[in-house]
């Protein structure tokens, strides 16, 4: 329901709300918002150009997304995808506009609301993995993303929901809070997992953008479901150090974003080498100078891309999905590109014995335990499960991860290793002897389910491709599909060798170009002031 603040009452209401929120920060009162400015899928750079304009401050700008979030979070639509706003948010927004003052733009992401998932390590706040086991562990450091955001000049507005340890693909729920994650396109369905309060907020225009994490879905897959660009890297582009950890060796951080422009300015300031992950050894050669270079309206013209049929046609495949699938291949066809349809991938329809999957949550976790020091809230997975501090769905898998075994002393982790480099090698080969600049296939073959509901068609087809070959992908909205009487975003996924992101950025970028596909939910709309 649209919430209109037409009585000074109920504007000092919020006012008062606000500052609520922002105990502990010294700064001056609320500023007025400012006229003319849209905040409602405002982008990166129309925030810096109202900025340089003087038509906007970082202050304005934080207090009109926490109006968002006090209208639309707990109350309204009831998204619930916010565990906790910071308080500090204000007084760096102060900061930035007093540096803005004396030098302008201090960086790429200058006064920009983040919202980042909470799984992400921050100094100044808790870091819980969706769980109350962690609600009160405070990292000792930042993440390294959370770092390079910062030292960018992005404000770390929320944490967000996910689900809990980052078990779940399919929905957003934990112990951190109470209750689902809801979907802001339809608010009795799911937004995706585990990135889920991420992908429900920058949807809704809650930040300007997020940090989400993928381990074999998880940034891809509430982007989907919520008309956003995700993007997933090639393994060692990006550093996981400082991210609660599901699956280390498929791990992936990265930005939400409702534009491909957006979410690549917040990819640059990720990209790089960091000396605490060692598997990003190979950014420092491979890694781009500026991605935001490889924004080309025309950059479909003269690429080969494959289609992965098996994906697109699977059985469960939604009528609906598959007909915005045949008319993004008609866009890319008109925009320049060769489609060969279809390409076979032999190791993804006739999967290996073994699989592609280690079990190592209990090794991963209690090594990410070990890094917060004494101040640690738990040690052990074992305390844990002892604490009783996590929702009742993931009991189970924690009680099974007691029995992993480190991934150095496991044959099944062996045999998934051995499996996923000839995926990699097989999926490389393919697309070299046939000059495929990339493939792409539906992220999800059906639309988002009603929460609860854990047995109709999921659709999921992030699983496979990208995390067990490292490879990098991009999702793009793709438009929408009516399901009872709802318009239910859908996902184009495009995938590339290592190191390929140049080229799925052009790709994605000439693509959102030619479609604008992304269409703000009607549960969210803009507050009037």
């Amino acid at each position: 329901m649209l919430l209109r603040y037409r009585a000074e009452s109920t504007v000092l209401l919020i006012l008062l709300s606000l500052h609520l929120l922002a105990v502990g920060a010294c700064a001056p009162a609320d500023s007025p918002s400012p006229s003319g400015f849209a905040l409602e899928e405002a982008t990166i750079a129309e925030i810096h150009a109202a900025m340089e304009a003087g038509e906007l401050t970082a202050r304005q700008l934080v207090e009109m997304y926490l109006e968002r979030i006090e209208a639309y979070d707990k109350r309204g639509p009831a998204l619930n995808a916010i565990i906790r706003i910071n308080p500090l948010a204000l007084e760096r927004a102060d900061e930035l506009d007093a540096a803005f003052a004396e030098s302008g733009l201090t960086g790429p992401l200058h006064g920009i609301p983040i919202i980042v998932k909470d799984n992400y390590d921050t100094h100044d706040l808790p870091t819980s993995g969706g769980s109350l086991s962690l609600a009160d562990s405070i990292p000792p450091d930042d993440a390294f993303q959370v770092r390079r955001i910062r030292e960018a000049g992005a404000i770390v507005l929320a944490k967000s929901n996910m689900a809990e340890f980052a078990f779940s693909p399919y929905e957003t729920i934990g112990s951190a809070i109470p209750g689902y994650t809801r979907n802001p396109y339809a608010t009795n369905r799911v937004p995706a997992g585990s990135s889920g309060g991420t992908g429900a907020a920058v949807a809704a225009n809650f930040g300007a953008a997020g940090l989400g994490t993928d381990t074999g879905n998880s940034i891809r897959g509430p982007s989907s479901h919520n008309s956003l660009v995700g993007i997933r890297s090639t393994m060692g582009l990006t550093s996981r150090d400082g991210i609660v950890p599901l699956y280390f060796n498929r791990d992936i951080g990265g930005p939400m974003a409702r534009t491909v422009a957006d979410a690549v300015t917040v990819f640059d300031v990720l990209a790089g080498y960091d000396p605490a992950d060692p598997v990003t050894q190979g950014a420092q050669e491979h890694r781009a100078e500026s991605y935001a270079e490889f924004l080309n309206a025309d950059g479909l013209r003269g690429k080969r891309i494959g289609v992965v049929r098996y994906h697109a046609n699977a059985d469960n495949t939604h009528t609906g999905v598959l007909q915005r699938f045949d008319e993004a291949l008609e866009v890319l066809r008109a925009q320049g590109a060769e489609i060969v349809d279809p390409v076979q991938i032999d190791l993804l329809e006739n999967r290996p014995e073994g699989g592609f999957w280690c079990a190592r949550f209990k090794y991963d976790l209690e090594n990410y335990l070990a890094s917060l020091g004494p101040e640690a809230p738990v040690k052990t997975l074992e305390e844990i499960i002892e604490s009783r501090r996590f929702h009742n769905s993931v009991r189970q898998r924690l009680q099974r991860s007691m029995e992993e075994i480190p991934p150095d002393e496991s044959e099944p982790c062996a045999l998934a290793a051995e499996n996923s480099a000839r995926l990699a090698e097989e999926v490389a080969g393919l697309m070299g002897e046939q000059s495929l600049d990339a493939l792409v296939y539906p992220s999800w073959s059906y639309p988002p389910r009603l929460i609860g509901d854990l047995a109709s068609p999921a659709g999921d087809n992030s699983q496979i491709l990208a995390p067990q070959t490292g490879f990098p992908a991009i999702t793009v909205p793709m438009g929408f599909v009516t399901l009872e009487d709802r318009e239910l975003p859908a996902g184009l996924q495009i995938l590339g060798v290592a190191w390929s992101e140049p080229t799925l950025i052009e790709i994605a970028y000439a693509y959102e170009q030619a479609t604008q596909h992304r269409v703000p939910p009607t549960t969210t709309p803009p507050l009037e002031r």
